[in-house]
């Protein structure tokens, strides 16, 4: 079902889902022997590519982290996921959540340890921003509101670009 904003047609949400998994090891680690906040972006912002890759099916690149939120930290030997999805499509644009947490391998229980925005634009073959060629339908009441929610962070976005933030 295309149309002339999406050529391609609409995506569900569920179809960027990406997972990430992740054991920290030495070289994951600071000086007070926890993840790294640098090396959690690295991991957050590959697996967030990935999702924007998989809804748009073309070359993407990030434009933004617009919230990063480290909750509790994370230890040598822990075993940390990153879940991402995209929440919203823009003209050229994506905005993808990612949620990561440190997962307990004897009862798989996970604690989230970070939770993050970040903006991906679609490139073209020319390395300028590309039309995103699918649009978005989210397809339960969570996705829904974090849809809502998304577009109202879209233009909080704007806002600040204008006042030069």
């Amino acid at each position: 079902m295309a149309d002339q904003q999406y050529p391609m047609g609409i995506k569900e949400v569920g179809t960027s889902f990406s997972v990430a998994t992740h054991m920290i090891r030495h070289e994951d680690i600071n000086g007070y022997n926890r993840l790294f906040g640098g090396r959690l972006m690295e991991w957050i912002d590959d697996v967030a590519g990935i999702a924007a890759r998989r809804h748009a099916g073309i070359d993407i690149t990030t434009a933004a982290i617009d919230t990063l939120e480290f909750k509790s930290p994370a230890w040598l030997n822990d075993i940390v996921i990153i879940e991402a999805w995209v929440t919203h499509v823009g003209n050229t644009s994506m905005e993808v959540r990612a949620d990561s947490y440190v997962e307990d391998p004897a009862t798989g229980e996970r604690t989230m340890i970070n939770h993050a925005y970040l903006t991906e634009v679609c490139v073209g073959p020319d390395g300028h921003p590309t039309p995103v060629p699918w649009g978005l339908v989210a397809t339960n009441d969570e996705q829904r509101a974090e849809c809502i929610a998304a577009r109202k962070r879209a233009e909080n976005r704007k806002v600040r670009r204008s006042q030069g933030f």
